[in-house]
């Protein structure tokens, strides 16, 4: 069966290009010009991934994600956006988007995207778990379903994740990168290790895309009083570890 795409993009010419070329990718695609009929469609026949603008009239893609998020619906969402600002892009993180796409964007790109989404929601229907990077770290404790380092506990299975007592309120890719990172504790990690891990696919030397989740997720671990986590080492990377 082919997987579903809800496209909701209000600029015509765009939602057109982008329908059509979807369709010969071989998704099977629902089009929408806004956010009103983006929700009554998510609600009659739920998508298998969604693809937002954000700047929509009405009800815009941010509070399309917001109102499915605090229903409870995990489905990948994918936002696309003219804002290149990084405080435009942590709006859309922190609405419980999963990735985005900056305007004007190459269609190649958007199918990488949506293949790593859909691909990542199929393993964990599968009940797989991201495969460490060789020679971890031992500093990292797991049990079954579970995995903990430097003051991180995350139940995977679940998707909660706790720094000591704190539960973390965060996305599918901020639960999936800092799962990656807490598995592979003192590890330093390349850039081009994580792509391929958490979007299977590298976006290049010149993408943000790391370095926004990255800082995003650090917002989240922070706390008054205790140590950073997460470290960068530049040129090279990310690592976690507690100082």
């Amino acid at each position: 069966m082919p997987q579903t795409v809800l496209l909701a993009e209000d600029d015509r010419a765009i939602r057109h290009a982008l329908e059509r070329a979807l369709t010969l990718e071989g998704y099977e695609v629902t089009a929408v010009a806004d956010g009103v009929e983006a929700l009554a469609q998510a609600h009659r026949t739920p998508p298998d991934v969604l693809v937002l603008d954000v700047m929509m009239p009405g009800i815009d893609g941010l509070q399309v994600c917001r109102v499915l998020r605090a229903e409870g619906d995990r489905t990948p969402i994918l936002m696309l956006t003219a804002l290149v600002e990084t405080v435009d892009r942590i709006a859309g993180l922190d609405a419980g988007a999963d990735d985005y796409v900056v305007k004007p964007f190459d269609v190649e790109e958007v199918f990488a995207r949506l293949r790593a989404l859909l691909r990542r929601t199929g393993d964990r229907a599968d009940g797989a778990t991201p495969a460490p990077v060789p020679a971890r770290a031992a500093a990292a404790k797991d049990t079954p379903g579970q995995v903990a380092a430097a003051g991180i506990r995350m139940d995977v299975q679940a998707r909660r994740a706790w720094r000591g007592q704190r539960e973390l309120e965060l996305t599918r890719t901020e639960f999936e990168l800092l799962e990656l990172l807490v598995r592979n504790t003192g590890i330093v990690l390349d850039h081009a290790t994580i792509y391929d891990r958490i979007w299977g696919y590298d976006f290049g030397p010149g993408s943000k895309n790391l370095a926004v989740y990255v800082g995003y997720l650090r917002r989240k671990l922070d706390q008054p009083g205790a140590p950073a986590l997460i470290h960068t080492v530049r040129g090279v990377g990310y690592v976690l570890r507690e100082d």
